[in-house]
């Protein structure tokens, strides 16, 4: 039985809801705190804020979506839930990323895989960002709050046949994995998550925290697109959105909005794009700078038995066995998971064309996809993209670096390698000009001599980080350890933006308890 729609329900029940596409002239709403974004930071904090007893709007771009929109159509879900209709891709079209766009953000469509912040990210950060009060020790009861508030836990049920791959590959070659916590309660198991949960089982923003602040009296306002923040001296005076309307088109309508506080929730590609549009003081050229995407490579295998990669919780084991091996500022490292294989999704993220592409398809309940994420920031070799203003916007100018190729080549073989294991009668790196792979000898040759390039080899991400570095130091962040800014006074960014490299995990958890940490403290000295 389908857990209650909670959006449907508090609507009728008379939630401060606004859609900025209804609105016919230009309009000003006032509160103690506005957010920016109702992602993984904005829904944290504004359920939090909102507890403390402060009055708080949240500004979401997207649409309001709930569970009787999410039909588990891939041609339905990705252009109404994700950016640019999942087809997003950096400046040089080389990585494609995934990004949430709806009320709920990224938390609306992502695989509920939930890790904390890794210990070598923290050390590094402390060692070398400047970041202060972010140790393991400090974090935990962050960690734990809101892993209880998330219902994130250990997935107690069997792998799907994908995932169970990538752990029978690590049990036979002795290599390090780990079964995946996940938010999710009374979860279907339908392996549809992608597309927006359709029972509500899914603990995203949509459904936990963003109900939780419209009850306590927090307006949300969606499909009004933050432009810029209007700020003199040390201070921000307004946030300036337009209206969109049900296409997502700008129409001619301002909606200004004013506040005690001010928190930047974006993402990391549009909160450092609304501090670009809005000339923020940058004296050392930080903003946008230092972007992290994970830039994933895939593997695709052809088993016997059907693997029906499409069905079943889409991430419930990952691997850990390369991501820390050369250290922290070592040669790039690597996690291995697996994704959802749903058809459209693994259509545009595979090669050829005519005939081979047609037989790949055609093999499709007995394909089995790992995916190798390349932990970025660390390395010398390494320092990820730029988000750029363009004039229609902005962009994420992302070079891959001989580093990243390397680890590239790496990761080709780790996969390999671990599909033979557990099974796969051949293997077939997702990469222009490669053929199928019958087993780990040819594979290790071939790859070892395997042309990589941009646009050849293909790239993905669904994790962007970055752009707004968190730490004690302005010379290398734009926000203190607490994400408070270092030149506005009322001021805050609580998103991945803040992370000063990638985690070498799956980042929900991390920004669901860095905020909560932050939000704290905020609420008490706006309470005090």
């Amino acid at each position: 039985m389908a857990i209650e729609d909670p959006i449907v329900s508090g609507l009728n029940s008379g939630w401060a809801h606004i859609n900025a596409a209804t609105l016919t002239a230009n309009q000003t709403f006032e509160a103690d705190v506005v957010i920016v974004g109702s992602g993984a930071g904005g829904g944290t904090a504004a359920e939090i804020l909102t507890k403390a007893g402060l009055s708080v709007i949240i500004v979401e771009g997207g649409p309001l979506k709930s569970s009787k929109d999410f039909v588990m159509e891939e041609r339905r879900a990705y252009p109404d839930l994700y950016q640019q209709a999942a087809g997003m891709k950096t400046t040089d079209k080389a990585i494609g990323i995934f990004q949430g766009r709806a009320v709920g953000g990224s938390t609306t469509v992502n695989w509920t895989t939930s890790i904390r912040t890794p210990e070598p990210a923290l050390a590094f950060w402390a060692s070398d960002k400047s970041v202060q009060g972010l140790s393991k020790e400090e974090l935990t009861p962050w960690f734990e709050q809101m892993e209880q508030r998330l219902n994130i836990s250990e997935w107690s049920f069997d792998p799907n046949r994908n995932n169970a791959a990538l752990k029978e590959g690590c049990e036979q070659l002795g290599w390090d994995y780990t079964v995946i916590k996940r938010n999710v309660k009374g979860c279907w198991n339908t392996g549809y998550c992608g597309m927006g949960c359709p029972v509500n089982a899914k603990q995203s923003m949509l459904v936990t925290t963003i109900p939780a602040a419209l009850e306590g009296g927090a307006t949300l306002v969606s499909q009004a697109k933050v432009k810029k923040l209007e700020h003199h001296g040390d201070k921000i005076y307004a946030v300036k959105a337009q209206a969109l309307d049900s296409n997502m088109r700008p129409i001619p309508v301002e909606v200004i909005f004013k506040a005690k506080h001010y928190i930047l929730a974006a993402g990391a590609i549009h909160t450092p794009t609304i501090m670009l549009q809005s000339k923020l003081p940058d004296p050392y050229e930080l903003i946008g700078k230092r972007t992290f995407l994970h830039p994933t490579l895939l593997s695709g295998a052809m088993f016997t038995d059907p693997i029906n990669g499409h069905s079943g919780a889409p991430q419930s084991i990952y691997s850990d066995e390369f991501v820390w091996k050369n250290g922290a500022d070592g040669e790039l490292g690597y996690k291995l998971e697996v994704p959802p294989i749903h058809p459209i999704l693994i259509a545009s993220k595979t090669i050829g064309y005519g005939q081979s592409h047609a037989e790949l398809m055609a093999n499709f309940n007995q394909l089995q996809v790992t995916i190798a994420l390349v932990r970025d920031g660390y390395h010398e070799n390494s320092p990820g993209g730029e988000v750029k203003l363009t004039e229609y916007g902005s962009t994420l100018d992302y070079p891959l670096t001989d580093a990243f190729w390397r680890a590239a080549r790496r990761a080709y073989a780790s996969m390999a390698e671990l599909q033979f294991a557990a099974g796969a009668n051949k293997v077939l790196p997702i990469s222009e000009g490669m053929p199928y792979l019958r087993n780990w000898s040819e594979a290790k040759q071939a790859i070892a001599n395997m042309d990589l390039a941009p646009l050849k080899t293909v790239v993905a991400s669904a994790h962007v980080m970055g752009g707004c570095p968190l730490g004690e130091d302005p010379k290398m962040s734009m926000v203190n350890s607490y994400g408070e800014s270092h030149y506005f006074e009322n001021l805050s960014v609580m998103d991945g933006s803040i992370f000063p490299t990638s985690l070498g995990a799956n980042p929900q958890l991390s920004i669901y308890g860095i905020t909560a940490r932050n939000a704290t403290r905020l609420a008490e000295k706006l309470t005090s």
